[in-house]
Parts: C-alpha cells; structure tokens; sequence
C-alpha cells in the first residue's frame, strides 16, 4: 500500500461517534473526506451532520479495504473490543493501514494493541485528544501523539482537520503519558475553580465580577474561562463526562504507581469525583465538581 499521505480519496474508517467522535468524523466529512462510519449504539451513524458518510454494522465492516482506521471510544475494553472482538477491525485490515487511536487508555494497553497489530503490517499510532466537545465542533482539538513517524506523516492531512495543534512525543504509548498529565492538570484546575467559587459564594462576594477581575491575573485559566459561569449557575451542560475523566484520573495513578510517584491531589480530586458519581453525576460535565462541595456545606450546617 502507498506510503504517501492519505488524501480525500482515501478509504477511511471512523469508529465511535460520541460526544467527541461524532463532530470529528462530521469535520472530516466537511473537509472532503469519504467516510465509512461505524458506532455501538448505531443511532449515531443517521446523525445529519454524518450525511454522505456510509453506516456500517460492524467495526470489520468499516475497516475493510480502508487505508486508515480512525478510533474514538470510551477505555481500553472498547477499544480492543473495536479492534480484536468478534467483529472487530483488525480481521479486515489489510497490510500498511495505520490505526489512529483518539481514544484515551492505558499507556500500556496503547502498546500492547500496537504489538498486535504489527503482526499483520499495520501501524498503530496512540493520538489522544484535549479541547473537550467545543474544540471537536471547531477541528480546534490539541492531539497527543505516540508512535511511528512516518505513519504520522501519512496521516497528518487527517489531523490537521480535526486539531489545531498536533504534537509528537516518541514511540507509541507516549501520547497516552501526555494525555495522563493533562488530565491531572484539569483535575487541580477544576477542583480549584470549584473550591473558589464555593469560598466566594459562602463570602458574599459578587461572583461574576470576581470572575472577571481574576481571568487575567496569574489565577487565568482554561477552566476559569470556560467553566465558571457553569460552576456559578450550577447548571452543567456536557463537555466531557464526569465518569470519563474519573475513568482518566485512575489512569494517571496507575501511571504514576509505575514509577513510584504519588499524586496527593489528583488521589483527592478522583475521591471526589467517586462521591459525585455515586450521587448520580456521571453523565455530567466535569464541571460538576463544584456540587461536591454543596455536599460538604450541607453536611456542615
């Protein structure tokens, strides 16, 4: 198979339309791109912003005759499921078809499928993805990649639709690390947004105009910006799930275990994040965060 850039006119596969797939595979549609697409629920697959695209019934059924196989489900399970399950894509892959894999797992598992794969000739890049569903609406995402160079090379075309700032830190797994840090960083910086406007609220203090006054002093951040008139109006609309940051942080732990570092603050928020889950919170933005602290006052009174 060709080595030169996929283009267009190349067969594609995408595989998970979630809140994150689905407006990837939909940018990749828009920038002219055929694709064959396939989701669990299958409902996915009739969304509108998917017109021209052809559903498939199965992940082998994507894959076959596809030079790239795009993936972007919820953990590891799914991900080997897509993959190595009964219908899964790599029975159909042919030799040099490259697998992008958005999807956030265990660096390990990244290996591991890497491995395997490589057995039939097929390249396997780990390429998680940060911006949450706004940046997957606006191709503004940042992708984290692990793997071989040349395979990126190949796909970088994709990429370049569906991310804004595409990064390569080495050999497969790699990504997968990277992503592990960010998700440590959005948990201090969410709990730490949470905390605050908990403590402003308790005080008296006018919100919104605190929220102003400290966006651009050294408190500015993403999730000052983007998540506190959420955090203020205790309404949570979805930018990634509770449950799969939750998922994301046991994997960053189970990184850090790996090289004997602990991480006090990313243990505290994931505990608070299990809390929430149990209250029924999984299915809500991460932002969701500030109701824990609703808890604690409410326990306290």
């Amino acid at each position: 198979m060709s080595k030169a850039q996929l283009s267009p006119r190349s067969s594609l596969a995408f595989v998970g339309l979630g809140a994150l797939g689905l407006p990837m595979a939909a940018n990749l549609l828009a920038a002219g791109y055929e694709l064959k697409v396939h989701s669990r629920s299958r409902a996915a697959e009739l969304n509108l912003a998917l017109k021209g695209s052809r559903p498939c019934s199965s992940p082998a059924e994507a894959a076959a005759d596809s030079q790239a196989l795009l993936i972007c489900v919820s953990d590891d399970e799914a991900v080997e499921a897509v993959l190595f399950g009964s219908q899964g894509a790599a029975s159909k892959l042919s030799s040099g078809a490259v697998v992008v894999d958005f999807s956030t797992i265990a660096p390990a598992t990244s290996i591991t499928l890497a491995e395997r794969l490589a057995q039939q000739g097929v390249t396997y890049l780990d390429a998680p993805v940060t911006g949450g569903t706004e940046g997957a609406r606006a191709g503004t995402l940042t992708v984290l990649v692990g793997g071989n160079t040349q395979a990126l090379a190949r796909v970088q075309p994709l990429l370049e639709v569906i991310g804004e700032s595409i990064h390569h830190f080495g050999s497969v797994g790699r990504g997968q690390q990277v992503k592990a840090l960010n998700q440590v960083l959005v948990a201090g910086s969410y709990a730490a947004l949470a905390e605050a406007i908990a403590l402003g609220q308790q005080l008296g203090l006018p919100m919104p105009e605190v929220i102003t006054a400290l966006q651009h002093g050294a408190a500015g951040s993403w999730a000052l910006q983007h998540r506190s008139t959420a955090m203020l109006e205790d309404h949570y609309p979805l930018g990634f799930k509770l449950a799969l940051h939750h998922k994301d942080l046991g994997i960053a732990l189970e990184t850090a275990e790996r090289v004997g570092l602990q991480l006090p603050i990313t243990s505290k928020v994931k505990s608070m994040e299990a809390n929430l889950i149990e209250l029924g919170h999984s299915e809500e933005d991460v932002s969701v965060l500030r109701r824990w602290f609703d808890q604690q006052q409410a326990e306290f009174q």
